[in-house]
């Protein structure tokens, strides 16, 4: 058994009786949807036409949010409806950055995701969704695909369908029956938050509390919208030069992983890199690294870890059950694992302070490796957690577990470099930093090159490399990233003097840059519309 959707366009009137039946079924707060209708129009007067699409959970064979999700708030009933158990949720929106038809949303009421879950309480009593109940012209199909008496499974055999994103692989099951590429497929048209017929500037769910006030749309705001539309006075038609434009649409959900997540990156690489920078020194017995090092070491990568866990949890909507994803763990989640390789890495960290503490020589170069090895984890655990968001391509580049090891050796150089003012460092160890901060910064700049020139796979990471290098972000990351924390410390490496107070500035300069790089990394593909 499995149950699918099929839209029949021929038949949709755009009438948006799904859309409230969902809302009245489920309760859903205003503002956000489970099921809503894309209109989009094409051509020119009197040659165009106007396109209804009804959006919503694609119920996928291989659903990424299912995967990702921590907590097992998100699973796959035996009849192939993705259901969901918002008493599990934390709100880290991972689910929502998984999908790649952008049909989950933060609950404003509860703070915790949803979608639509095909109805499955009236599916459970033998009924319909409230959907395919109250549309007026049949257009939404439900049922078991398999059973081939079903009127699902006759449509599916002799109609040409298509489906959403096909190339993701998620194996979508709503299928649309004459379905328009430039409806069905968000590269083709813009999003705006101020559409003809509405206004959506409010934002919802996560997005709702940092963004304006709603503006009603009215005889003062749709004049002055028309006038600059159309400055002959006449509306002859709703799309210029031909272009096939969205004239009404769900509003955007913003930026989802904001400044928490960028700032926990960069704490988990100073903290990963507080390890790895003395071990690797230790290791090819690279200088003389000074009595207190090691002890810093365990300090910095102990207090950034609490910040790091501070961060992630700020970043939940729901952090009061932040232990769910220790407790209540889905390991397929990368952000299940990283709560036990966060775990494994503050009681390793503790352990080899004993070890010293109590002088334990052999407990202590056990735990040192260990720690190592736990510690490079630490570094790149995030690279596999941003490939499961595949809602993201951008993140999918295979060089961002690379990118995340060498930011995370750059960051304990820079801030050892940092501490140097407040210990006894050797002249040996300083070298050392300087020739890792050297190596480490050039090899960095290489691979953020190389994942934005390389060959992007699919138009919505061209466009984010884009928006990186000559959009949105160009001056933050040509200025910010690449002058000020790339080039300049080079620069102070190569023609200054090695010294405590020189190491300590471009120990700073160098944690801004990353940083700046993090905050664009994290945020730039949100800004890829989904739907």
């Amino acid at each position: 058994m499995k149950y699918g959707f099929v839209i029949d366009n021929r038949k949709c009137i755009g009438c948006h009786a799904c859309t409230t039946a969902c809302k009245s079924e489920h309760e859903v707060p205003i503002g956000v949807n489970r099921t809503w209708v894309k209109y989009t129009e094409k051509g020119t007067f009197p040659d165009s036409r106007r396109v209804f699409s009804v959006l919503r959970c694609n119920h996928c064979t291989d659903a990424p949010c299912v995967e990702i999700c921590p907590v097992e708030a998100l699973f796959i009933r035996e009849d192939g409806i993705v259901d969901f158990n918002n008493s599990r949720c934390i709100g880290c929106k991972s689910c929502m950055q998984a999908c790649p038809y952008d049909a989950l949303y933060i609950d404003p009421d509860t703070n915790t995701a949803a979608k639509c879950n095909y109805c499955a309480h009236r599916i459970d009593v033998g009924l319909e969704p409230a959907c395919v109940n109250v549309c007026p012209e049949e257009a939404i199909i439900s049922g078991d695909m398999t059973n081939p008496n079903t009127e699902i499974s006759k449509l599916l055999s002799r109609e040409a369908v298509t489906v959403r994103k096909a190339a993701k692989g998620t194996k979508p099951n709503v299928f649309y029956i004459d379905g328009d590429e430039a409806s069905l497929n968000p590269m083709e048209t813009d999003t705006s938050d101020k559409y003809m017929w509405n206004s959506q500037s409010r934002g919802v769910g996560h997005f709702a509390k940092e963004a304006a006030k709603m503006v009603n749309t009215n005889i003062d705001v749709l004049t002055p919208l028309l006038k600059e539309k159309y400055p002959n006075g006449r509306v002859t038609d709703l799309v210029d030069n031909n272009n096939t434009k969205r004239v009404y649409d769900t509003p955007d959900k913003g930026i989802l992983w904001g400044w928490e997540v960028s700032g926990y990156v960069l704490t988990k690489a100073i903290a990963a890199g507080a390890i790895i920078v003395p071990f690797l020194a230790g290791l090819f017995n690279i200088g003389s690294l000074g009595e207190n090092i090691h002890w810093w070491g365990l300090g910095i990568a102990m207090f950034f870890l609490m910040a790091t866990g501070a961060l992630l949890v700020k970043d939940l909507d729901r952090p009061d059950r932040f232990l769910n994803v220790m407790l209540r763990p889905q390991w397929n989640s990368w952000l299940a694992k990283g709560g036990l390789i966060i775990s494994a890495f503050g009681g390793l960290v503790t352990l080899v302070g004993v070890a010293y503490f109590f002088e334990l020589e052999v407990v202590a170069n056990v735990a040192k490796w260990l720690l190592a090895g736990v510690s490079v984890a630490l570094a790149v655990y995030t690279a596999f957690l941003f490939a499961q968001a595949k809602g993201r391509d951008f993140w999918q580049s295979p060089s961002l577990g690379l990118h995340m090891i060498v930011h995370a050796v750059i960051a304990g150089a820079a801030i050892f470099g940092i501490v140097a003012m407040l210990t006894d460092s050797t002249m040996q160890w300083l070298e050392f930093l300087k020739y890792v901060l050297y190596i480490g910064l050039g090899f960095g700049l290489v691979i953020l090159f190389f994942e934005l020139t390389m060959t992007h796979p699919t138009e919505e990471a061209k466009r984010t490399a884009h928006m990186i290098t000559g959009g949105r972000y160009r001056t933050k990351f040509w200025v910010g990233v690449v002058l000020f924390g790339n080039a300049l410390p080079i620069a102070l490496l190569m023609f200054t003097e090695t010294s405590h107070m020189m190491m300590a500035i471009v120990g700073v300069v160098t944690l801004i840059g990353i940083y700046l790089t993090e905050s664009i990394w994290v945020e730039a593909p949100q800004r890829i519309q989904l739907r």
